[in-house]
């Protein structure tokens, strides 16, 4: 019990510290971090970062967040708040945008003012679909939502996210492989794990910059034999699913320098066979 309890720990402190970097990396180099409203209110101009995390916010003071017309990122975690800051789209300088552990119902209005968003981040929330105004963050290159344990809907617009490298969607239900993935044009990095996902599609052609592919913990029992036509890979994890086999073709992808199966009820003899197949790749299982 120990071990499993520990081995949670570890993940749960790779997600946070993963997420850290991520809000690092935006805002003037040494720039101040504000962790009071108040105290950046009386700055009003040149606050560029914020982190409000673990603060409980009443909606009147939050609203006026949108005095910061500098700000670039902003992180909020359980805040006990369910409704964006009135006129949110305003914050038109903002890059990086996370939520963690507050009860949003759905995405900001007016996506459109968000246009210099690069990062966006939203965990925990009420939210069920994504919407088709999306398309409007011509600029996102990252993308990560969760942890909704409900069913989600992905637009048809996301191919229209011409910068998006980065797609991570985690802890909600998807049934199959959603065919909107696809057409997004230069995805590199894509993780689906605990969606409830069952089916992959076929159409690995479409994935023509994909390096790293995550699906873990899904009922997944058979992996398409197109897959190595997402040719560019370097990274799949296909932990903890159903699978028995793995296609030839995966011998055909030159790049991949890693495989990770564990958890899967893969016979020992096949993983050998696999591993033959791939003598440049590290396999676990």
């Amino acid at each position: 019990m120990l071990k499993y309890i520990s081995l949670s720990v570890g993940i749960l402190f790779s997600i946070s510290l993963q997420a850290q970097k991520e809000f690092d990396k935006y805002g003037p180099f040494g720039c101040e971090v504000y962790t009071d409203l108040k105290e950046a209110l009386k700055m009003g101009k040149k606050v560029y970062k914020m982190d409000l995390s673990y603060q409980k916010l009443d909606q009147k003071t939050l609203d006026k967040i949108t005095q910061l017309s500098d700000l670039q990122a902003l992180k909020l975690s359980g805040n006990e708040i369910t409704e964006y800051p009135k006129d949110f789209s305003s914050l038109v300088n903002l890059l990086y945008f996370a939520s963690y552990n507050n009860r949003f119902s759905h995405f900001p209005e007016n996506l459109k003012g968000f246009y210099m968003l690069q990062y966006l981040e939203l965990q925990h929330t009420a939210i069920d679909s994504i919407p088709a105004s999306i398309a409007y963050l011509s600029r996102l290159q990252s993308f990560k939502f969760g942890n909704t344990d409900d069913t989600l809907s992905l637009p048809t617009t996301l191919k229209f996210l011409k910068n998006l490298k980065d797609i991570s969607i985690e802890n909600c239900v998807m049934d199959s492989f959603p065919k909107q993935l696809f057409n997004v044009p230069g995805l590199n990095y894509l993780n689906l794990s605990n969606t409830n996902t069952a089916y992959l599609s076929k159409h690995f052609e479409r994935f023509k910059d994909l390096e790293v592919l995550v699906i873990e913990n899904n009922p997944i029992n058979k992996i398409p034999f197109e897959i190595y036509k997402a040719r560019k890979l370097r990274l799949i994890s296909f932990r903890g699913n159903k699978l028995t086999k793995i296609p030839d073709s995966i011998s055909q992808l030159e790049h991949l320098s890693l495989l990770d199966l564990r958890g899967n009820p893969i016979d020992p003899s096949e993983i050998e066979v696999i591993r033959a197949m791939l003598p440049g790749c590290e396999v676990k299982f």
